[in-house]
């Protein structure tokens, strides 16, 4: 993995108004980076903004403040044409592998569109690529020509992935692209993108809710909560030292292959309700529901710090 930085996000901040001229703070000043050739994990609960920064970042959302560095350029400050150079090297996976694909479109013709906006290839050679990202992914041929209907959820996000890459990005942004599917295909599609990135030198951002796949996946891991990111290490260290309360009782929740361990293991209950990003509360936005939360928990929110080379962690307990 290359130590050169391909994406950085620096403090960035993504907000949306709501009724009564208050603001929802889904995106909270966070920032990191994201090295070529890398797999960059981000994990947290539904609603603590993870997908955010994953639209953001392809300008599905425009952000609210703060910086997006692309390959040494802030792409916050682009204009229409350097946006567009901008997408062919930037592409999204997509959740839902239903609600993705238009139901009106052959397949080919799904996987074609962003050679045609970018008018990349036409007549023979752009079929020709078409079938390759097919291919690519474990379909056939055959399958341009169909609808999206007479596929399986497995197989249309192969299509997705198979679209991502007809104009040969550099870097993907994977929003929970295994969520929706089978557990038994799941690991198909994992091993598929670990495949694409060995082949086509890619960089993830992979955004999950599912731990153990990225622990799998992941060459470091992030972990949000209301808008925040908690805490950061190299994927090993994350899994064998987390630090946070808060990444100590999500990691707690993983199953572990051996039942005898996992009859005696200790899950960490979260009491309490998620508070609301409208109106997060001072301090610590974890305090209301921490265990070891102490009064400056509640008055001073706590430095994302280096506290050993590479891990880093918003923590008054540290």
């Amino acid at each position: 993995m290359s130590a050169e930085k391909l994406l950085e996000i620096k403090n960035l901040r993504k907000y949306f108004p709501v009724s009564g001229g208050a603001m929802l703070k889904a995106v909270d000043n966070v920032s990191f980076g994201i090295s070529k050739g890398e797999t960059f994990g981000l994990v947290g609960e539904s609603g603590c903004g993870k997908s955010t920064i994953g639209r953001t970042i392809v300008k599905l959302y425009e952000p609210s403040g703060g910086r997006i560095i692309y390959a040494g350029e802030d792409i916050t400050k682009f204009n229409r044409e350097k946006r567009r150079n901008f997408t062919r090297n930037v592409q999204m996976i997509f959740q839902d592998p239903y609600a993705s694909l238009d139901a009106r479109m052959t397949v080919g013709d799904i996987i074609g569109e962003g050679i045609d906006i970018h008018n990349l290839y036409s007549g023979a050679e752009r079929h020709e690529v078409i079938y390759e990202c097919l291919e690519k992914v474990g379909l056939n041929r055959d399958h341009a020509n169909r609808f999206p209907h007479e596929f399986s959820g497995g197989q249309r996000q192969r299509i997705g992935i198979a679209r991502s890459l007809a104009i040969n990005p550099r870097f993907i942004v994977c929003d929970e692209p295994i969520s929706a599917l089978d557990v038994s295909i799941q690991a198909q599609i994992v091993n598929l993108l670990i495949k694409l990135q060995k082949e086509m030198g890619l960089t993830y951002l992979f955004i999950a809710h599912d731990l153990s796949m990225v622990k799998y996946i992941s060459n470091r891991v992030g972990v949000m909560y209301l808008g925040k990111l908690m805490e950061l290490a190299e994927s090993i260290e994350m899994y064998r030292n987390p630090l946070h309360p808060y990444t100590k009782a999500l990691f707690s929740a993983i199953p572990a292959a051996d039942p005898r361990y996992e009859k005696t293991r200790q899950r960490i209950l979260l009491k309490g309700a998620v508070p609301s990003p409208i109106n997060p509360p001072d301090g610590c936005r974890f305090s209301g529901r921490c265990k070891d939360s102490m009064p400056i928990c509640r008055e001073s929110e706590p430095d994302f710090k280096e506290l050993s080379p590479g891990h880093f962690c918003a923590c008054h307990l540290y």
